[in-house]
């Protein structure tokens, strides 16, 4: 160690575990999980070896230099040298970093899975501790009868909100806003985050499901993922709902013809390709979007892809920062947008719509938006849940369609509570 440097922080050990099958929900305990799975793999993690809380202009440039720092003094033990072994960190970002508070996590555990290839990297003393399966039925314990109530607007006033932003646009000051709602939900019994997560993964295996500081659901979309300087996105905006037999799929041809759907998707996927070009040597933009069909709706989807220019000294979080918000989960042009959702929406987000994922000591890692998803009030099993969901507003947007879209978005998390 050089003269005048901090000391080392807990050694970090990754040790493989061959293709053990457990499912990697399974292992989480009741407090402290953090989650980021889909298909059944990822990284599931608990306990705390660190935590950075952060706030501010310079927010999340300021926790890449801890994670860098963090880095740099953990003595590692890794075999595998593969995308989510080593030091890991769990993060979930505000919607506005400057504005809000931003959560940073390093578990004690983490047990990840790639490629069918499973192992468990611990930090400290952690190493002692074993890694303990939990039953589905332990975790499926009953809530009791659940409470609703509405979040910061009501549907009549929120759907007001909506034909304000639509006069709005029509007069020329933003082409695209994305308006949110909330809903309260108070349940007898404690709320078991496995419990949650358990039954979102289940329902939508092709989404990512992610659990950070109380903050869960299960995500479609891929703001970015980094692995060496390949760089990936999935893009969603235009929503439509499922039907049954025929009408399913004269919905699904109506979205994927829709003028104000494909405008709005339109709208996404340039703001995330303008804000990620001036890093990249390459960038593969599809022309035309594809249907994402999930069990509850249907969205235009556009994979996007990228290979980061060798020059570029930007690490995922900066990226992160590059690209958040974009048009799917803010607007266009974004600095109007946000005008509009501070003055309209009429509530704090808080980390909903945020970047969520992880980052590991390599700067690989993958990061969602945190969308079809509630915050636990009052900490793991606590009783008080707040739903979020929220849309793209154009022109031509129907107040009334748009608070069905918000329902059926909504309706993904219900699902996990109400089963």
């Amino acid at each position: 160690m050089a003269l005048g440097t901090p000391p080392a922080t807990d050694a970090v050990v990754t040790t493989p575990l061959g293709t053990r099958r457990t499912p990697l929900l399974n292992l989480l305990p009741v407090q402290g999980a953090v989650s980021w799975v889909r298909r059944g793999e990822g990284l599931v993690g608990w306990g705390e070896a660190d935590r950075l809380e952060v706030s501010g202009p310079g927010a999340l440039a300021e926790a890449s230099a801890w994670w860098a720092d963090r880095c740099a003094r953990t003595d590692v033990t890794d075999p595998l040298g593969v995308p989510g072994s080593g030091p890991v960190v769990f993060a979930s970002v505000a919607f506005d970093p400057a504005v809000g508070t931003s959560v940073f996590v390093v578990p004690e555990v983490v047990v990840g899975r790639r490629g069918g290839q499973t192992w468990v990297t611990t930090t400290g003393d952690a190493a002692d501790r074993p890694v303990l399966e939990t039953s589905g039925e332990e975790a499926d314990t009953s809530i009791g009868q659940l409470a609703y109530a509405d979040g910061a607007l009501d549907p009549v006033t929120w759907c007001g909100a909506v034909a304000r932003a639509v006069e709005r646009i029509d007069a020329g000051e933003l082409a695209k806003v994305v308006l949110a709602r909330d809903l309260l939900v108070t349940a007898d019994h404690p709320l078991d985050p496995r419990r949650l997560l358990l039954r979102l993964a289940s329902r939508f295996p092709d989404c990512w499901t992610f659990a950070v500081d109380g903050l869960l659901g299960a995500t479609p979309e891929l703001l970015l993922r980094r692995t060496g300087r390949e760089l990936s996105s999935r893009v969603l905006a235009g929503t439509a709902a499922r039907g049954a037999d025929a009408e399913d799929a004269r919905l699904a041809d109506a979205l994927v013809h829709s003028a104000k759907d494909l405008a709005e998707h339109e709208y996404a996927v340039a703001s995330l390709a303008q804000a990620l070009r001036p890093f990249c040597a390459t960038l593969d933009v599809p022309s035309s979007p594809q249907l994402l069909t999930l069990p509850n709706v249907r969205h235009l989807s556009t994979d996007v892809r990228g290979t980061q220019r060798r020059d570029s000294t930007a690490g995922l979080l900066d990226l992160v920062d590059a690209v958040h918000p974009t048009a799917a989960v803010c607007g266009t042009p974004t600095p109007a947008a946000a005008r509009v959702i501070a003055e309209l929406e009429g509530m704090d987000r808080g980390r909903y719509a945020g970047p969520v994922g992880w980052l590991d000591a390599r700067g690989d890692g993958e990061f969602g938006l945190a969308l079809r998803c509630a915050q636990l009030t009052g900490g793991d099993g606590g009783a008080q849940a707040r739903l979020f969901a929220g849309c793209g507003i154009v022109a031509g947007s129907d107040p009334e369609a748009e608070l069905v879209e918000t329902k059926n978005k909504l309706a993904a998390f219900q699902a996990a509570l109400e089963d």
